[in-house]
């Protein structure tokens, strides 16, 4: 990874507040926002995306054990300006590396609030043979295209579709992970 690429990731200029107790202090957004910054990059949806999710802003599935996540972030525009009621449709495979194909488990969407914020709290997905640790998403600004993309683990590129501009900022804190993305969507 260059330099300038390094510095693009971490050195965000928007910080995200989490608004959970103990997740008070500020995770950097990747990617950072500015006059240069190009759309978040399209990937495919894979072959398990089903439409016509639950609108929940938790995936955790009740008896799960597995470790949890906390995704939050911003929807903005090329201009940095904050996308409000944007969708953001998620879905992953739970720890063991299954999809369900038959209902909605970890799978749901919700929308960005006036500021572009919106916050997932879920698991972290299991790595599956020939793929990196992933999370899909479809984003959508209102009345625009939508953004068909996936999310990536740090130092986990294990595949061909890992990409480094996609990769969230996540940092370990006490009883779950956090995370944290920046999505720049055509608005």
């Amino acid at each position: 990874m260059t330099a300038m690429h390094r510095r693009r990731l971490l050195g965000a200029a928007a910080a995200l507040p989490f608004a959970q107790a103990g997740m008070a202090q500020e995770l950097p957004l990747t990617p950072a926002c500015g006059p240069q910054s190009p759309l978040t990059p399209r990937q495919t949806e894979g072959p398990y995306y089903t439409p016509h999710t639950p609108q929940r802003g938790s995936l955790v599935e009740p008896g799960s054990r597995a470790e949890r996540l906390v995704l939050a972030g911003r929807v903005v525009s090329p201009s940095c300006q904050p996308v409000a009621k944007a969708l953001l449709d998620f879905w992953h495979c739970d720890e063991n590396g299954s999809y369900d194909n038959v209902g909605f488990r970890y799978r749901g969407h919700l929308f960005s609030d006036a500021d572009g914020r919106f916050r997932l709290e879920t698991i972290v997905p299991a790595i599956y043979p020939g793929r990196a640790r992933h999370i899909h998403v479809k984003v959508q600004a209102p009345g625009r295209r939508i953004l068909t993309t996936q999310l990536y683990f740090p130092g986990d590129a294990r595949d061909w579709l890992w990409r480094p501009e996609l990769v969230v900022s996540m940092e370990q804190r006490p009883q779950v992970r956090a995370a944290a993305f920046q999505f720049i969507v055509d608005a």
